[in-house]
């Protein structure tokens, strides 16, 4: 049979779209917390608060969001294209990536509690909070790099 997904260039540019695509979700994911920290210090209705929630939406909205969506998409893609779903690496991956999903929706809905001048958070679980992304990242990056299941 002959496998025409591995004789186009497709499965090439899909996974160089996945990787600019995490890369992009990534450094969002990174940054927002961060936003966060600095959020905290500034007193609800203030101009810098303000400004800060502007920045939160804006991240938000139009970096995070379309990342997480095209590195979904590609990266289904790739796991039909490539037979991934068949590996015990991948189920991990695929696990890790829900939790890092969950941790998106959760961050959304503190830009949402931010925005209604709503927080109830310090600026210690924000700095603890950021740390969660990276942890799961290199976790995701160790199972696709090593592939030890």
């Amino acid at each position: 049979m002959f496998d025409w997904i591995n004789a186009l260039p497709i499965y090439a540019w899909v996974k160089a779209l996945h990787i600019v695509a995490v890369i992009s979700w990534m450094a969002g994911m990174l940054y927002l917390p961060r936003l966060f920290v600095y959020h905290c210090e500034a007193e609800a209705g203030s101009r810098q608060s303000e400004t800060f929630k502007v920045m939160e939406r804006r991240l938000l909205k139009g970096i995070i969001n379309p990342a997480m969506i095209v590195t979904w998409l590609a990266g289904l893609f790739l796991v039909w294209a490539g037979h991934w779903y068949l590996s015990g690496w991948f189920h991990v991956k695929f696990a890790l990536v829900l939790a890092m999903s969950g941790i998106h929706g959760f961050l959304s809905r503190c830009v949402k509690d931010f925005a209604a001048d709503r927080n109830q958070r310090s600026q210690k679980f924000y700095r603890i909070i950021n740390e969660v992304p990276t942890v799961l990242m290199i976790l995701i990056v160790i199972m696709v790099v090593v592939k030890p299941l």
